[in-house]
């Protein structure tokens, strides 16, 4: 896929920054995506989130997708993140959720793709980000959206 089909609008969709009018709709959606990566957030989460997500001076920002419904189908969180390699700030997709019903119909890519339109406008040179390995779903949408690294992820429990 080329860069130009990446930007190709999704017939029906609207990608649009996270604002107060989506909170209810940004919560169901984002405890769905703890549960299916079995890791329910939190209420003091949620919050924690939700403020920085509207806080212009945090780093997390937010797009969801809306259908011409009014109904809000997916959501992506990003920020900024340091490359000191390359003395610039990347990208970095920190959560990526559709829902389940409305898969498969690109609503993912679309996502993505807007944070690719933000990052370009930035002057980001990449956007990164990790899945489970055993995401087969979501890894078929990355692997037709980007290239797989050879790096491997460890956390440090605190």
């Amino acid at each position: 896929m080329s860069d130009a089909d990446a930007t190709i609008p999704l017939q029906g969709i609207s990608i649009v920054p996270i604002s107060e009018v989506h909170h209810p709709e940004w919560q169901a959606l984002y405890r769905h995506y703890g549960e299916f990566y079995q890791s329910p957030i939190t209420n003091e989460a949620l919050a924690a989130t939700w403020a920085w997500l509207l806080d212009p001076h945090h780093p997390q920002e937010g797009l969801i997708a809306i259908a011409d419904s009014g109904a809000a189908v997916g959501l992506a969180h990003f920020r900024a993140f340091p490359k000191p390699m390359l003395g610039r700030d990347a990208g970095f997709l920190d959560d990526l959720f559709v829902d389940p019903g409305r898969r498969g119909l690109g609503v993912g890519r679309a996502l993505i793709a807007a944070i690719a339109d933000l990052g370009r406008a930035r002057g980001w040179p990449l956007v990164r980000w990790i899945t489970a390995s055993d995401n087969a779903t979501a890894r078929r949408l990355y692997d037709g959206v980007a290239k797989g690294t050879s790096w491997v992820t460890y956390d440090l429990k605190l």
